[in-house]
């Protein structure tokens, strides 16, 4: 993806960020359609979920994320494009902190540092 001189394709660094967006925006849109408390239990909350935008937003989400992702990797190496993509870790972690209220404790800061560290030294020394 990178050199050591840090030059990127622009083409590799948007499917990334596109990546990262899908990822992080599935994710978020699965957690607003798990979480609505009108949903119920058990197969009335599939069926309220099913009704929801949130659920199918996901979904879509999903599934171009895997036509994204599947154009990255056939530009970089399996073993950087795996390592680049757990940066979603991070994004996902801070968005769910911003817009649920989620818990960010110090061992889960720390992961998020050392993530990013590793996506960091992955990048630039490719």
């Amino acid at each position: 993806m990178m050199s050591v001189a840090g030059s990127i394709s622009p083409l590799v660094a948007g499917l990334w960020l596109l990546n990262i967006v899908l990822d992080t925006g599935g994710q978020l849109a699965f957690k607003a359609a798990a979480g609505d408390e009108a949903a119920g239990d058990g197969l009335a909350r599939w069926k309220h979920m099913a009704s929801r935008p949130w659920l199918w937003l996901g979904v879509a989400s999903y599934v171009v994320e895997f036509l994204v992702w599947i154009a990255f990797l056939s530009l970089i190496p399996l073993s950087e494009g795996v390592l680049l993509g757990s940066i979603n870790i991070v994004a996902i972690m801070v968005a769910g902190r911003f817009l649920f209220g989620e818990k960010l404790t110090r061992l889960r800061v720390a992961g998020i540092l050392l993530v990013t560290l590793g996506v960091v030294i992955v990048g630039v020394g490719g």
